[in-house]
């Protein structure tokens, strides 16, 4: 059955298959050493995409569906792959191995989570430390609860505003949220589920371990 699923493999730090969200995909795609982590993962992907500048072409050559671009481009690989999930009418795309490593990548990523959902998609990126989850309002999550992580609220367009947030340690209704000042970081759940709605923006929510030792940043 297909459920307008897309699995999208980043070039990040490899994340554990039990922290990828998503089950049963009807596509799978790997950008560029991507297709590392996915052999590791034990899923075989359907179109690899990239410029390889990460990994050695004649090695994905060998794979099933292989879309090659310059290293030169607008795009990151990453963006190439959301670009053919959306062009292909996919609706659910999870990023996994979004995190670790350059900083610039990783809010690239964030980045391209808004891409997806200013597209009208549910995007979710997924990593070891983090899960975060990305629409375009009007619209609701409504999050378990998951001991030892913390829960925050971000608006990734200028502003959000209706901002609801129930079952949490710290509430609000019917707030306006801004991307210039990160008031909802760091609630945390009070009962069995979080409940978060929107009615303008661009919403991200975001899960993460408390202590996390991912994103260390040296300075230059």
């Amino acid at each position: 059955m297909n459920t307008n699923k897309c699995l999208i493999i980043s070039g990040g730090d490899l994340t554990a298959k039990e922290n990828i969200r998503m089950i049963s995909p009807d596509l799978v795609i790997a950008c560029d050493r991507g297709y590392r982590h996915a052999e590791k993962l034990g899923i075989r992907p359907d179109l690899i995409v990239g410029d390889f500048d990460s990994a050695k072409k004649e090695d994905a050559a060998a794979k099933l569906g292989v879309m090659t671009y310059p290293v030169e481009k607008d795009d990151t690989d990453t963006m190439l792959a959301i670009k053919e999930a959306l062009g292909r009418g996919f609706r659910e795309i999870e990023v996994t191995c979004f995190g670790g490593g350059r900083l610039d990548h990783l809010f690239a990523n964030l980045q391209a989570g808004a891409y997806i959902a200013a597209a009208g998609a549910r995007a979710t990126l997924t990593s070891d430390d983090a899960a975060v989850f990305v629409e375009q309002a009007p619209c609701r999550m409504v999050l378990p609860c998951e001991e030892g992580r913390l829960l925050s609220v971000f608006s990734l367009s200028g502003e959000c505003t209706g901002v609801t947030i129930r079952g949490a340690k710290y509430e609000a209704e019917n707030v306006r949220i801004t991307s210039t000042f990160p008031i909802g970081v760091s609630n945390e759940w009070c009962t069995g589920t979080a409940e978060i709605s929107a009615e303008t923006g661009i919403l991200m929510v975001m899960t993460c371990r408390k202590e996390s030792e991912s994103c260390n940043i040296k300075a230059p």
